[in-house]
């Protein structure tokens, strides 16, 4: 029986944690943010594929290949289940988040946005999800608009509507704050926005192992996340937009699997979701996002956020007693994720790090691709904890008693 049903310590369902036991000083990981850990049941669905069923997806007739497409479709129908698309045609696999909104950036710019058209953007936003939107603004003429959180650094409804002009064509937003931690109001936003006639693309990179997503729910149009943040293998993303919308995106990157036929004189694309999906498909990273769900939904949402919720707030707890410590995002745990940024005066976040490394604990320590918003805060860099379903109350203790010692070695 699995580890998820005869032990409520998740620990034990990750490898990696086992690894630096039996070696050396215990592994104390707080940068889920950036990328989770796998667990077990995922590194063996990505095992079982390439010891039974590794060959190109949707490119042989033989019994191989047909294993590994019907693998490939298999999470597929997996992804859309765990965020209520209505169709599997909805739902494009790619590299990771960025690619994902890359891909909608060149599609929209080919296809619904014109010059003198509008982009709301939040100051807040990661570089993947602000990038994109600028490229456009400097090769189709379009503009970038910014809109900022309120003190706690929570985007509001009213912001939004503020912000919004007759030009706005599209609002994109993290549903989470990969600095901030702040969980925004993303099905009062899209309610705002359907009123309007504006587009919503929501990146769903830090909330997707963290809340539960209904996307029928929330009323948005695109959505992207990363499979290495649920756990899955690097190079699998997802990125859902309501079929309406993606019949009228072109391809963005051409090449193999993506087309019905080519002649010297045209080319016919083939349906969704193949159009969107040009080149090898990553079936091994489609099989470990699947395997990474159903890990996920094992223990379910509800578990994760009680988790996260207690773990941020012994942290936060003795943060706020650090001197000179300033904390930034929400105060109230109802409107922040398990991602806390912090930054203590006369201590550099690398400095800080670097010293907690020793005793091998991980934090992220710099601008986590989001420079406006630090050069907003005023401040060049922050160090950050996030947590997950494999952290514990003890490694909150670990990083406080780091964190002291930090203190006293830097500042003696």
């Amino acid at each position: 029986m699995s580890s998820i049903h005869r032990s409520k310590n998740y620990r034990e369902d990750f490898p990696i944690f086992a690894h630096f036991e039996k070696r050396e000083t215990p592994l104390i990981y707080l940068d889920t943010a950036a990328c989770a850990q796998m667990p077990g049941v995922v590194m063996d669905a990505v095992r079982n594929f390439w010891e039974t069923s590794r060959a190109n997806v949707h490119r042989g007739m033989y019994a191989l290949s047909g294993r590994a497409t019907e693998a490939y479709e298999d999470a597929r129908e997996t992804v859309r289940r765990f965020i209520n698309a209505r169709s599997t045609r909805e739902i494009i696999f790619t590299r990771n988040t960025t690619e994902s909104i890359n891909l909608v950036a060149y599609s929209l710019g080919r296809s619904i946005l014109k010059a003198g058209d509008r982009i709301l953007v939040p100051r807040a936003e990661h570089h993947s999800n602000m990038l994109p939107w600028r490229m456009l603004a400097d090769e189709r003429g379009v503009f970038v608009d910014t809109v900022d959180m309120n003190e706690e650094g929570f985007l509001t409804v009213e912001a939004v509507e503020r912000a919004l002009k007759p030009q706005t064509k599209l609002f994109v937003a993290a549903q989470v704050s990969n600095v901030l931690g702040s969980i925004h109001p993303v099905r009062e936003i899209a309610r705002l926005l359907r009123d309007r006639g504006v587009l919503f693309l929501i990146d769903a990179a830090q909330s997707a192992a963290h809340l539960p997503i209904d996307v029928e729910n929330i009323g948005c149009d695109v959505l992207a996340f990363s499979g290495y943040k649920l756990g899955a293998p690097m190079g699998i993303g997802v990125l859902y937009g309501r079929e309406e919308l993606l019949e009228r995106f072109g391809p963005f990157i051409r090449g193999g699997g993506m087309v019905a036929k080519v002649t010297e004189n045209g080319i016919r694309w083939k349906d969704l979701p193949d159009r969107l999906e040009g080149g090898t498909p990553n079936g091994e990273g489609a099989v470990g996002l699947a395997a990474a769900i159903g890990y996920i939904q094992t223990i379910g949402f509800e578990k994760i956020r009680a988790l996260e919720e207690d773990l941020a707030s012994r942290a936060l707890h003795f943060l706020r007693a650090v001197p000179g410590i300033k904390i930034f995002g929400p105060s109230d745990m109802k409107d922040r994720s398990g991602v806390i940024s912090f930054a203590i005066d006369g201590i550099h976040p690398h400095d800080l790090a670097t010293i907690l490394d020793r005793d091998n604990i991980c934090i992220r320590a710099g601008h986590h691709c989001a420079i406006p918003l630090h050069d907003y805060l005023g401040v060049p860099a922050t160090a950050r904890v996030s947590f997950w379903v494999y952290n514990t109350p003890e490694d909150v203790e670990r990083l406080g008693k780091g964190v002291e010692q930090a203190m006293r070695i830097l500042k003696a």
